[in-house]
Formats: C-alpha cells, sequence, structure tokens
C-alpha cells in the first residue's frame, strides 16, 4: 500500500521476506496522529478470486487442502497476481488451473471490485470476478504441483446456502465472494 491523504511511513524495518510475503514493522504517521505509530504488516502479493457460475446458475467450487488450518475446505478459485500478467489474466488462467474450467462462448468476466482479507496485520487483497457461463475444459488443464485440489464440483444455491449456514463454507474469499455476489443480485442467499 502506499502512502498518501495523510499517512507518511517514516521508517520500516523487514523481519522476513520469501517469495510469497514479508514481514515488516512500520512507523507510520496516521491523519490522526502527528506522532508514528509502530506496526507489524505483513505484505503480500494481490489475489484474484472467481465466482465461476454454469449456465444454469450453479457455483463451482474446488474442495483444497490448506496446511495452514490442517484441513480441506471448499472454496472458490484463487491465485497470486504475478506482476507479468493482468488480473484478467490471472482470473482466466486459475479458474482453468484450479477448476479445470473455461468460459463458455458468449460467457464473460465480471470484474466486481476487491476487499481486504485481515486488514489489522495485512495488506493483502482480492479482487473479485464473476465469471458467468463456464464450462469444463476440453483439453485437460495442468494444474500446479504446489496444490493440493482434492475435488471440484458445481453446487446450487440452495446447497451452497446450507453449506454457508453449516460452517462447511468457511474461508474469508469465498464468504466475502458470496455477499458481492449477493449484493450485485448474481446470487439469492435468502431462504425461499
Amino acid at each position: 500500500m502506499r502512502d498518501g491523504e495523510g499517512w507518511e511511513t517514516v521508517s520500516s524495518d523487514r523481519h522476513f521476506a520469501n517469495a510469497h510475503l514479508e514481514v515488516v514493522t512500520d512507523q507510520v504517521r496516521t491523519p490522526a496522529r502527528s506522532q508514528p505509530r509502530g506496526w507489524t504488516v505483513v505484505h503480500r502479493k494481490a489475489a484474484v478470486i472467481i465466482a465461476p457460475m454454469t449456465r444454469d446458475g450453479k457455483i463451482v467450487l474446488i474442495r483444497q487442502e490448506r496446511v495452514p488450518i490442517r484441513a480441506a475446505i471448499w472454496e472458490m478459485p484463487s491465485g497470486q497476481i504475478d506482476a507479468a500478467e493482468t488480473i484478467e489474466q490471472v482470473a482466466v488462467r486459475e479458474l482453468r488451473e484450479e477448476a479445470g474450467y473455461e468460459l463458455a462462448e458468449g460467457g464473460e468476466l465480471t470484474a466486481l471490485g476487491y476487499y481486504f482479507s485481515s486488514p489489522g496485520f495485512t495488506d493483502e487483497h482480492g479482487y473479485f470476478f464473476l465469471a458467468r457461463r463456464v464450462e469444463r475444459c476440453k483439453e485437460a488443464s495442468a494444474r500446479d504441483e504446489g496444490e493440493s485440489i482434492l475435488d471440484c464440483r458445481e453446487f446450487g444455491v440452495e446447497e451452497l446456502r446450507r453449506m454457508i449456514a453449516e460452517n462447511e463454507i468457511r474461508d474469508a474469499n469465498t464468504l466475502s465472494m458470496c455477499a458481492r455476489l449477493a449484493a450485485h443480485g448474481f446470487l439469492s442467499l435468502d431462504r425461499r
């Protein structure tokens, strides 16, 4: 994140960095504080989160092992943005690589804004995309060896609603995307 509108980074002390993240302690003047305030921050690449929707309105989810939480969970495809690609290119790539789906003829990719995953400690943010009218890839896609995707399935709205209510869907990306889809009228989470 960049300084601006009364924010000023006075100093930054790096504690750790690798290809995926960087941990720093920043001394920052804020619009409300003239004295610098120390805050440990995890910098992480931005990501895309894709809501793949089939012609009949089903949502495609992947079931993936997540080492930090020691569980396999259902979630929407997502991936980090590399400098050489546009966010739209990353969305299409991740849809293919993680789910094995692509836009059908006449399908479209719609940007739905962005969000911050946990702004109390990280600047990580994700860009939301609705990939509407998707179909299984005609050619098999190669999954990234670093991924642990166990399953990929299409879910109807009723099942998606049940999974959220029963805590089967519990990651911030998918829950936030469902809220965004509902706010834009692409998905109704109301009980009928």
